[in-house]
């Protein structure tokens, strides 16, 4: 089936039926809902991105094969120090990545996001550390189903969505098991700095793990207490840290959590995930990836994978030539930092003039950042409302694939009309719904 196809047919019918009041209520339905991002309604639009069975099948290979290109660097950074010394990280980071964590996967959780259409793809980042996002498209994609214009759509497909957030529970709760050896529930702490998480997610994450029979706290990090081998939030005793927390900032106001840093040392809890996932998060594993001697760890598959669909990446520094090469072809490159979220500090020569592009370059080179290949994002045709008539515009979408415990989990769209699709450059979330040709005869 040819999701191009699909995507038509959907505009052909809100084109010819009376959709306008349904699209109004379906908005209504969004503010009220808790898909909310520091208190706002997430923008979307009345469009999901429809994913075919063979799209499905295409990011499942892909997984399968990143995961073991994961796995291969994970397990040299545990035993060669000199590979290490590609990474810079702290003496802390060290520390903490090298503890054992106590189970067999080293990436439990990931949101791997890729420019992707019929079969192509290329990456864009790996967010194996703190990953989010999950409600948003849950919660949009279970609104949108019930639709007028879905409604129609379902008279000739079956048409569904990837649950990401009652599948995680379900893979921690099993990766706890592996951990603990022991079929009892665990008491759960879903663990990040106030200021920084996303409450209504972490509400629906509790929810979740309350009804598989969990006791669950949302916790601020720096209310955990480490007590004779032990981590307590207030007087529950923790068994299960599903960590928010993102690394760089765990590192960054380490002494303000040194309990919680010191039962990971310990590994006295079972942590969810573990410190390992910096590992592949860190944006200069692109650049490590295509060096030639981490290359010899893969092989020809993985290699060839690596060539085709990991953009080329280098260290923004040390090189005159470098900063000559972004500056001269600045149509050709991205630059980002090695390890902020969001993209924040990231910037696309296209979007600046060749002075302005100096400017930045200026600030940048020698500072922690990358260069990096720029990716024409694809485009697809979506539905926006304009002064209550339909208008049918092209934009361009980066895809997230949930990956839990090593497996495709869930989806999460983003499109936006920037050379950069992000929360800071202007941007919509549309939910991902999984369309199935129906069987003859089906109702």
């Amino acid at each position: 089936m040819d999701s191009s196809r699909v995507n038509n047919e959907y505009i052909k019918i809100v084109k010819e039926k009376v959709i306008y009041e349904d699209y109004l209520n379906t908005i209504k339905k969004v503010s009220e809902s808790d898909a909310k991002y520091k208190g706002k309604p997430i923008p979307f639009l009345y469009h999901p991105l429809f994913i075919t069975e063979s799209d499905l099948f295409n990011f499942n290979k892909l997984v399968k094969i990143m995961m073991s290109i994961s796995n291969k660097v994970v397990d040299q950074y545990l035993k060669s120090p000199q590979f290490r010394n590609k990474f810079g990280f702290s003496k802390l980071l060290e520390r903490l990545i090298l503890a054992d964590h106590g189970y067999k996967t080293n990436i439990p959780m990931g949101r791997f996001d890729i420019f992707y259409k019929d079969g192509n793809f290329k990456f864009c980042e790996l967010n194996t550390d703190g990953s989010s996002a999950m409600n948003e498209d849950n919660t949009l994609a279970q609104i949108l189903l019930n639709t007028k214009s879905i409604q129609k759509m379902k008279e000739k497909y079956q048409i569904d969505y990837l649950d990401s957030i009652n599948s995680w529970v379900d893979e921690s709760l099993e990766i706890y098991q592996e951990y603990s050896k022991s079929p009892r529930k665990p008491v759960v702490g879903i663990v990040d700095f106030k200021e920084s998480g996303t409450t209504a997610e972490f509400v629906k994450f509790k929810k979740a793990y309350i009804n598989k029979g969990c006791d669950t706290f949302i916790i601020d990090a720096r209310d955990l207490k480490y007590n004779k081998g032990n981590l307590y939030y207030q007087n529950n005793k923790l068994d299960l840290i599903y960590r928010r927390l993102v690394t760089s900032e765990l590192i960054e106001r380490s002494d303000e959590i040194k309990d919680l840093i010191n039962a990971i040392l310990d590994n006295a809890v079972c942590l969810i995930g573990p410190i390992k996932s910096q590992i592949m998060h860190n944006k200069i594993i692109f650049k490590i990836l295509h060096d030639e001697d981490t290359q010899i760890l893969f092989n020809r598959e993985e290699v060839q994978f690596i060539k085709d669909h990991i953009p080329y990446t280098r260290l923004f520094s040390e090189s005159y030539n470098n900063f000559q090469e972004v500056y001269v072809n600045k149509d050709k490159y991205i630059i980002k930092p090695y390890d902020l979220y969001g993209s924040r500090g990231v910037y696309a020569g296209l979007s600046f003039t060749q002075s302005q592009w100096k400017e930045i370059l200026n600030k940048c080179f020698n500072n922690n950042y990358l260069f990096q290949e720029y990716f024409y994002p694809y485009q697809r045709e979506f539905i926006e409302f304009a002064e209550k008539k339909v208008q049918v515009n092209l934009f361009s979408y980066i895809t997230g694939l949930f990956v839990y415990n090593e497996k495709l989990s869930g989806l999460y769209t983003r499109i936006g009309k920037n050379h950069i699709i992000s929360g800071l450059h202007g941007y919509y979330t549309v939910p991902n719904l999984v369309v199935k040709e129906k069987v003859i005869g089906e109702v």
